[in-house]
């Protein structure tokens, strides 16, 4: 009968090569483990359920990179470097036609980003998978939401707003045949977490976040945390042209890059004097950063187009929505 070590046997042990700070994995009761000297531990857990961050009938493959993407994105966001990893798999069977895909997208961006999967658990039930990353930041730096000043620019790495479009594909069939759905749909799960982008920040950036639930209401976890304000300029935000061609205008493309949740994209705030030295900071990182508005005083919120304020009613990704 296959059972839940046979399961684990199969599809979790003996996937990864070990690494040197891991002194026992799967297999016992807790792993253990040794951080380095000088380092503390940034430890960040997420949960995908069915039916809520993807559909029940979603490539398997997809949704592994998307679960272990979020997670890292956290990392990135604190400036961290991936390290460790659990996993609490919930099935409401063993369907090997969905474990092979998912375990072979899981493993391979884990090893792409030399995080190991050290334990972790397996149950059956509806179908949830919950992940608990760990990673390392310097002993005396990290970035946090809470450092933001009064004249420090506001940037976002990458594009905005394809995760949701994408999101609109997959709720919305009759959407498949606008431009670009297609990408758009596969864009929503697979992110690319900026790993090295917000390793390179722990030197420039005041404070920063991931955008996990939109550029607005991530955003405003900073200025809420900083207690300060913001001006944005809608006309500087970052957006592929698959979006584009996709939005039926410019201005629901731009409030898509507004409001779009599981973008996994860093929103950061950096001081003056760093603004110069920011490019040649993250050109090694081949990640695009685009400056969107400066920091204000608390109680300002402008969103402005070509300086004329905006009353734009907007909110985030709500995480209480279901997709099903």
């Amino acid at each position: 009968m296959f059972g839940e070590f046979n399961l684990i046997d199969k599809y979790f042990s003996a996937r990864q090569a070990q690494r040197k700070d891991v002194h026992l994995t799967l297999g016992d009761d807790c792993a253990i483990v040794k951080a380095p000297d000088n380092v503390r531990i940034a430890i960040s857990t997420d949960t995908l359920v069915a039916g809520t961050h993807f559909l029940p009938e979603a490539n398997p493959a997809w949704v592994a990179h998307k679960a272990l993407a979020s997670n890292l994105s956290d990392l990135a966001a604190m400036g961290a470097t991936p390290a460790w990893v659990s996993m609490a798999l919930t099935l409401p069977h063993i369907d090997e036609a969905w474990l092979e895909p998912f375990c072979h997208a899981f493993f391979e961006l884990a090893n792409y980003y030399n995080i190991q999967l050290i334990g972790g658990d397996t149950t059956k039930g509806p179908l949830s998978i919950t992940l608990t990353v760990q990673g390392f930041v310097p002993q005396d730096k990290v970035l946090l939401r809470n450092q933001a000043k009064v004249g420090d620019w506001v940037y976002v790495t990458g594009e905005l707003g394809d995760s949701k479009a994408g999101l609109d594909v997959i709720l919305a069939p009759e959407k498949r045949q606008e431009p670009f759905a297609a990408e758009l749909e596969q864009r929503h799960y697979l992110s690319t977490p900026r790993i090295l982008a917000g390793q390179a920040l722990l030197n420039l950036a005041s404070a920063a976040i991931d955008i996990s639930d939109g550029l607005i209401s991530d955003l405003g976890h900073i200025l809420h945390q900083s207690q300060v304000g913001v001006s944005l300029d809608v006309n500087c935000l970052p957006m592929s042209k698959e979006l584009r061609q996709f939005a039926p205008s410019i201005q629901v493309a731009q409030q898509y890059a507004l409001t779009s949740g599981e973008e996994y994209e860093l929103c950061f705030t950096v001081p003056a004097q760093n603004k110069g030295t920011l490019d040649s900071a993250l050109a090694h990182c081949g990640t695009k950063v685009t400056c969107i508005g400066q920091i204000r005083p608390q109680g300002v919120f402008e969103l402005l187009n070509n300086g004329q304020k905006l009353d734009w009613a907007l909110s985030g990704y709500d995480h209480f929505k279901e997709v099903k």
